[in-house]
């Protein structure tokens, strides 16, 4: 099963740290392997978070290198400094 999928023009995938999906666009480079993705710059996201659906704001950093992903320390998540492989994406 693909780790990153095409939606809407966009690389996509699944951040298990953040539930939700992100998308890469033409600023960053994809190596075209869609079983083990590697992205170049590393995706820094940051929400700004939701008042009315309880969702603080937030920090998502990481490299995307050969299908894992590394945290960094400075995402405000629980997988902040932990590398994981990256799950299917649907």
């Amino acid at each position: 099963m693909a780790k990153i999928k095409i939606w809407k023009n966009r690389l996509t995938i699944w951040c298990p740290a953040c539930k939700s999906n992100h998308q890469i666009d033409e600023r960053w480079t994809f190596n075209g392997d869609f079983e083990k993705p590697t992205i170049s710059p590393s995706l820094h996201l940051f929400h700004k978070g939701n008042e009315e659906e309880n969702i603080p704001p937030y920090t998502c950093h990481s490299f995307i290198r050969d299908g894992k992903i590394q945290y960094l320390d400075d995402c405000t998540h629980k997988l902040a400094g932990k590398t994981v492989p990256m799950e299917n994406i649907y």
